[in-house]
This record gives structure tokens, C-alpha cells and sequence, in this order.
């Protein structure tokens, strides 16, 4: 029943936003994560119009859309997602923009599937948080520009030379991360965190990856896979465990409670940005800014 009103919310939106597209020269640009509008933002710039969905600490595994993102999404020229069941509440609405002739770009297209870590607990899916690794993101950043320019292509200069300087700009970041990181024994690059966020930062980077919840948020963590990581946590002397600020702190803070109830110790060694960037206006509220925040977070902590 919930489906069939949600539906009918979008087919009314869609009718009533169908002749209140606005028509100047700028794309209208809708985005969901943080991450990806950050990025589009450095490809767009003024040339678009640019809409994002979610906010800082809003967890996309669990993002349902309102009848005023719906409005937006169907006034948008493009949609950027990130695919790979990211924003798996989100699916549905996208099949239906489709269906309107708005195009809806998943920009995890742009890389090879074969690549991609798999999911153990869901045949055929992938890890969708592909962000965290940041040759994939200058992949997907040359791919943005590409389908910016295909559907505003006087302005395909602009967006390539954008392009451009973004991918100069993550290369010196992706060198600036690994000098921090080898500061870090190889034996203390172990990383827990309240769900699989970084497994393709642990292969970028080294770090063994653990995550108390699976690749979504959507799964939850019992008594048993509590009590497991915390004999994984005593057995391999880990220093330091990780909140995330989109999964709420008592996933992390139970698991501290069972190391420390058997006699041992560990820190919770700050907040990691995983499904969402920091407040707009921050360092952290950047992609860049994020990701050296939190090398810096995670090293300090377990040093």
C-alpha cells in the first residue's frame, strides 16, 4: 500500500513540475550524496544549476526521498547517484525519472566491474562506497565532465579544463596520504569501524578493514558480531576504534563496552567521514579536506 501512495506522489510531482523546467542555458544539476555533489561542483561551477539531496551525516543506505526531492529531481536536466545499491530506497524513483526522459547517470559506470571488491553477503553486488578510492575517483571525476559536456556541449571546454585541474588536485592529495600513512607500522594498519566503509581504502592504503555492521547500514550488528570483533580487537592489540558520523555512536560504543568488560582497553580514536562529507563550509565538508581529516584521525589514533 505504501508503495502504491508513494507512487502516486511521484506521478503528481511529476505532473505538476512537467511545464516548470527552467529554461536558461544552465544545466539543472541534481546530485545525492555529498560526495558526489562536491565533486560535480568542481566540474560544474557556474555553469550549472546544482541541487544535492543529502546532507552532512546523512546516511544514503537508508535515505528515503520526500515529495520535495522528488520535485527536484524532476526539474533536473541530469542526475548524478552513486549506484551499486548505495541509495537503495532510491531506486524506484529513479527507474521512474527514466521513464520522463530525465537522464539519471550512476557514476560508478565509469569503472570496470571487475575491479570492484564483491559483496560476501550479496552475490553479484559490489561494495558501493567506491570513493574511498581515490584513483577511481579521478576516473569517475573524467566521466562526470564527459557526460556534462555530452549534454551541454558549448560548455565542454569549461568542464574539461575543470576536470583537469580537479584530477591535478587529487593526485596531490592521494600523494600526501600515502606520507602520512607510512608513518604507520604496517602491523598497527588495522581499521574498525561501525560498518564496511573502507574496504577500498584498506586496499588502497594497506590497512586490514573491519566493520562491525556489513556494507550497509541497513544490516544490523547482534550480540555475536559484537562479541567476535571484540576477541578480533584483543587478539590483534588494536588501539583504537573508529564512530562514523553517519551511523549513530552506540554500534561502536557497545563494542568498546565488551572489549573493556574482559579486562582490556580501547580508545575510540575519533569520528570518521564515511557515507557523508562534513558541514558545507568546513574543510571536512570537502572531498579532499574529508579524506585527509580522516588519515590524520585514523593515524594519530592507532600510532
Amino acid at each position: 500500500m505504501k508503495k502504491i501512495v508513494f507512487s502516486l506522489l511521484i506521478f503528481g510531482v511529476l505532473f505538476n513540475c512537467k511545464n516548470t523546467k527552467e529554461t536558461n542555458d544552465k544545466l539543472n544539476i541534481v546530485t545525492t550524496t555529498t560526495m558526489i555533489t562536491d565533486l560535480v561542483k568542481n566540474i560544474g561551477g557556474d555553469k550549472i544549476n546544482l541541487q544535492g539531496l543529502m546532507g552532512s551525516g546523512v546516511d544514503p543506505h537508508l535515505y528515503k526521498a520526500s515529495e520535495g526531492d522528488v520535485s527536484k529531481l524532476a526539474n533536473a536536466d541530469l542526475i548524478f547517484y552513486g549506484g551499486l545499491h548505495l541509495e537503495g530506497k532510491l531506486v524506484d524513483v529513479f527507474e521512474k525519472m527514466g521513464r520522463q526522459n530525465i537522464k539519471t547517470i550512476a557514476i560508478s559506470d565509469a569503472l570496470d566491474q571487475n575491479t570492484l571488491i564483491s559483496s560476501d553477503n550479496f552475490a553479484g553486488n559490489y561494495d558501493p562506497h567506491i570513493w574511498f578510492n581515490v584513483d577511481y575517483w579521478i576516473e569517475i571525476t573524467q566521466y562526470v565532465a564527459e557526460q556534462l559536456s555530452a549534454a551541454n556541449p558549448e560548455n565542454k571546454d569549461f568542464f574539461e579544463a575543470n576536470a583537469k585541474t580537479y584530477v591535478e588536485k587529487l593526485l596531490v592529495l592521494k600523494e600526501k596520504l600515502h606520507v602520512t600513512i607510512e608513518t604507520l607500522p604496517q602491523d598497527k594498519r588495522i581499521l574498525v569501524t561501525a560498518h564496511d566503509a573502507f574496504n577500498y581504502f584498506g586496499k588502497a592504503f594497506g590497512f586490514e578493514v573491519v566493520g562491525l555492521q556489513g556494507l550497509s547500514t541497513a544490516t544490523e550488528a547482534g550480540v555475536q558480531d559484537v562479541q567476535k570483533l571484540a576477541s578480533f580487537i584483543i587478539d590483534k592489540k588494536v588501539k583504537a576504534i573508529f564512530v562514523e558520523s553517519s551511523v549513530p555512536k552506540r554500534t561502536i560504543e557497545a563494542l568498546q563496552a565488551a572489549v573493556i568488560s574482559t579486562g582490556h582497553d580501547v580508545a575510540i580514536g575519533g569520528t570518521l567521514y564515511s557515507d557523508a562529507l562534513g558541514n558545507a563550509g568546513t574543510v571536512e565538508g570537502t572531498y579532499i579536506g574529508m579524506f585527509e581529516f580522516n588519515v590524520n584521525t585514523i593515524v594519530n589514533a592507532l600510532k
